[in-house]
């Protein structure tokens, strides 16, 4: 499937535009997020159509708290991501190229069947960076709309606002992960930048898209908590403080194992902060 979002150089290399890395990918190389490649100055998408999982989940686990609770949703997910967290939770599936895992063939049209077939009420984008194969999800969003199918985002939000907008007239919900609020430890632990998360909040808040964001606070990492506070009033002076904020507990994962878990009244701080900054709902999790 050629994709829709590049164009091509001059020396024979293509510029990926779908996220803020630009990739400049040499001939029958993949950029960072493995998954789309330029085969002879076209560049495809090689997770098209062929999610590597698919699972029946309650919208809860996206987290999603304040949308439909009690309902379930069809997750799926291709392999790829543009981030390089160092500790992924999913690594088997978004750490690698799409010819290491097994994946099924189902094209938007059988991903809506089978989310009517087992009775789920909508599709969530998930596990791995659904913004890498944005091609397949928003075909697969604007046929789950004409059938009254919600769509749900989970994502680190790490793309460009011209793509995103093709999107966002399909989506009804999303779940960012807000990794830090430092482009430093952004930088560090993920690859990537803070900016364009946030302007990819923004962009979803003005397109009337339901919002939860997510902190995984990662012991001496991003768990300052004058920083914690600084995240929060730009939630609040932005309009979401009426926005669920998850406060997420990590566990050593990955490339970054020899790290301690995060202590319980480390979160309850950050909570207290959140609360004190004016975020109404705020939760714990994997507690």
């Amino acid at each position: 499937m050629e994709c829709r979002y590049y164009k091509q150089l001059d020396d024979g290399r293509i510029e990926c535009q779908l996220c803020p890395h630009h990739c400049k990918i040499m001939n029958g190389k993949t950029g960072i997020c493995r998954n789309r490649r330029n085969q002879d100055g076209v560049l495809i998408s090689e997770v098209y159509g062929q999610p590597c999982s698919l699972a029946i989940d309650p919208i809860e686990k996206k987290p999603l708290y304040h949308f439909h609770p009690g309902t379930k949703c069809l997750s799926i997910a291709c392999t790829g991501c543009n981030f390089r967290c160092l500790n992924c939770q999913n690594y088997e599936i978004s750490q690698v190229a799409p010819s290491e895992v097994g994946h099924y063939d189902l094209s938007p049209e059988a991903i809506v069947e089978l989310c009517q077939q087992y009775h789920c009420p909508g599709i969530a984008y998930t596990y791995t960076e659904p913004l890498t194969y944005l091609e397949y999800i928003t075909d697969t969003a604007r046929m789950a709309h004409e059938a009254g199918l919600w769509n749900i985002l989970v994502t680190a939000g790490y793309v460009c606002q011209e793509p995103l907008k093709d999107l966002l007239p399909y989506l009804d919900a999303a779940n960012i992960d807000l990794k830090s609020f430092n482009d430093d430890i952004y930088k560090q632990v993920s690859g990537g930048h803070l900016q364009p998360v946030l302007d990819t909040i923004l962009a979803m808040r003005d397109a009337g898209v339901w919002i939860e964001l997510t902190n995984l606070v990662i012991p001496g990492v991003n768990d300052d908590m004058q920083m914690i506070r600084q995240m929060c009033q730009w939630i609040v002076s932005n309009g979401l403080s009426e926005n669920p904020l998850h406060f997420s507990r990590f566990f050593p994962r990955y490339k970054m194992g020899d790290i301690t878990p995060t202590p319980i009244h480390t979160l309850k701080e950050a909570k207290q902060i959140a609360q004190e900054e004016g975020i109404k709902h705020v939760y714990l999790g994997n507690i």
